[in-house]
């Protein structure tokens, strides 16, 4: 049981703790091995029995993937660092500006730094006693919204003063986080113009969550049917595809790499595509989308292969994520009142007591 830094008389904080993914501390072998062996040890990510998948993991996967990664990495990276945790740590400044001094707001990332545990200490540390655990994944899934809570309870189950907890488990059909993609794509079309077809492109999963039980791929397809209709695309407009298979398994389909090369051997000369599930650009979207698939769409016959960013530190996301956190935040108070303010409201209350 981890002793609490928590001393008496402190005043109570509420906090907001936004949780990403994670990015290795530096595009080189080394700290991918490290980054690797987290996240592909993680029995939510990889759901294979352990006896079986940890000799393939740590005798095969983790002496020849990190140099590939690594390579992949340094082709995104840029002076401030890698653009998840460039992204996020804005994501979250931008946050703590819309929600104000009252609210502690901090980000962390489920594998690699700022760690999830680290994070939380330091939060309790500045008094927070509720914490508010928003993950960025709009659509729910085991291998990412359940992992980030699975790390929250192992970190509460070490304390001995555990602070109140609420979870954000989805929001695939949030009005604010459909609008921001909406305008993202129409601040897209109008610069660059307008493609013959957006393609959606959400990270993949094994086939095998859907029918487990995972609500991820419906829920993907609600935000893509929302994102379509506001911005009055027809059905042949828009196709969603899944990306970032791993393995020989069966994950969610269409894919979008073979799609794109399908539809660039149909003719199409000209796409759009998102990443509508990615609320932060990172290494499957730089690298992935934007230059691997570009490749592929181009080398089959298409022409013009337009890649639209993430949300990122758009105000028009901040400003929906700040309503989204205030949304359930609702009930806690967002500062602790100074203990002559209380004193000041008991008297009064007393006083009208009396009068009473």
């Amino acid at each position: 049981m981890t002793p609490t830094s928590f001393r008496h008389g402190t005043p109570e904080r509420t906090a907001v703790l936004l949780v990403n993914l994670g990015t290795p501390d530096e595009p080189t072998p080394a700290a991918l091995r490290r980054y690797l062996a987290e996240f592909l040890g993680d029995p939510r990510v990889v759901e294979i029995p352990r006896a079986a998948w940890l000799p393939i993991l740590h005798g095969v996967i983790l002496r020849t993937r990190p140099a590939k990664s690594a390579a992949k990495y340094a082709s995104i990276w840029t002076p401030e660092g890698s653009p998840l945790a460039v992204w996020t740590q804005r994501q979250a400044a931008g946050l703590q500006q819309r929600l104000g001094a009252g609210v502690l707001v901090r980000h962390a990332m489920r594998y690699g730094n700022p760690a999830i545990p680290q994070v939380l200490d330091e939060l309790t540390a500045a008094g927070a006693t509720r914490v508010l655990v928003l993950p960025l994944y709009p659509q729910y899934a085991a291998s990412t919204t359940a992992t980030a809570n699975d790390a929250v309870g192992a970190w509460l189950a070490r304390q001995r003063r555990q602070p109140e907890v609420r979870f954000v488990n989805h929001y695939p059909d949030d009005a604010g986080y459909i609008a921001a993609l909406a305008a993202q794509v129409r601040s897209h079309w109008q610069q660059h113009g307008r493609g013959q077809k957006l393609v959606m492109s959400f990270h993949g999963v094994p086939r095998r969550t859907l029918e487990l039980g995972d609500p991820y791929h419906c829920e993907c397809h609600k935000t893509a049917r929302l994102l379509a209709a506001q911005l009055g695309l027809g059905k042949d407009e828009w196709v969603v595809t899944f990306q970032s298979r791993f393995g020989k398994a069966e994950w969610l389909k269409p894919y979008t790499e073979p799609t794109l090369i399908q539809l660039a051997r149909d003719g199409l000369k000209r796409v759009d595509v998102m990443c509508p599930g990615f609320p932060a650009d990172c290494l499957e979207t730089l690298e992935e989308i934007n230059m691997e698939v570009r490749a592929a769409f181009v080398q089959a016959g298409g022409r013009e292969y337009h890649y639209i960013p993430c949300l990122n530190d758009a105000p028009v996301w901040l400003d929906a994520l700040a309503d989204l956190a205030q949304r359930h935040l609702q009930g806690w108070p967002l500062a602790e009142t100074p203990a002559a303010e209380r004193a000041l409201q008991r008297e009064r209350a007393l006083a009208m007591g009396a009068a009473a």
